[in-house]
């Protein structure tokens, strides 16, 4: 499984290359952004280096998929990503502070998780920080349900079982 442009009314999910380190440290820069993911702004430098193993995919031998996407509104606005093994996704979203509140995030997770379901995906999950109201709402607005399993102190979030 491989990134594909994925395209919305007002989104294009890019696949992610180390060519967007810049454009995506601008949009990740405000330290607010790490409220509750923790650390702080990565520098261009960091994320060129961070975007080029993700873009190399994981180690050989194993059946993960790496795959990322850049979100773009009129400019790289945030990410999309899904780690997928054996049909199951777990995945994630940010979007820089000044796109936040827009349904960006919303948007562009909808779109990732279709797009996941017409490649055989079946079941996905999120970790969310217990504090991170915004994120818990994309996640319930994806029709995710939280469990009372942690991760790292933060939230499972899984899709209901198929009926």
């Amino acid at each position: 499984m491989r990134a594909e442009t994925i395209t919305t009314s007002r989104l294009i999910l890019e696949p992610l290359t180390a060519g967007h380190a810049a454009e995506m440290a601008r949009a990740l820069r405000d330290p607010a952004l790490h409220e509750f993911i923790g650390g702080s702004p990565a520098t261009e430098e960091e994320l060129r280096s961070r975007y080029a193993r993700m873009a190399a995919g994981p180690p050989p031998g194993g059946d993960d998929a790496w795959l990322n996407w850049v979100v773009r509104l009129d400019r790289a606005v945030g990410c999309v990503q899904a780690t997928v093994t054996s049909g199951r996704a777990a995945v994630a979203w940010v979007v820089g502070v000044p796109w936040q509140g827009r349904g960006i995030a919303t948007e562009a997770a909808r779109a990732l998780v279709a797009w996941l379901g017409e490649h055989g995906v079946t079941e996905i999950v999120a970790t969310i920080h217990p504090g991170h109201a915004a994120s818990s709402a994309v996640a319930r607005r994806l029709g995710l349900v939280p469990t009372d399993d942690r991760v790292d102190g933060e939230v499972v979030w899984r899709s209901p079982p198929s009926r």
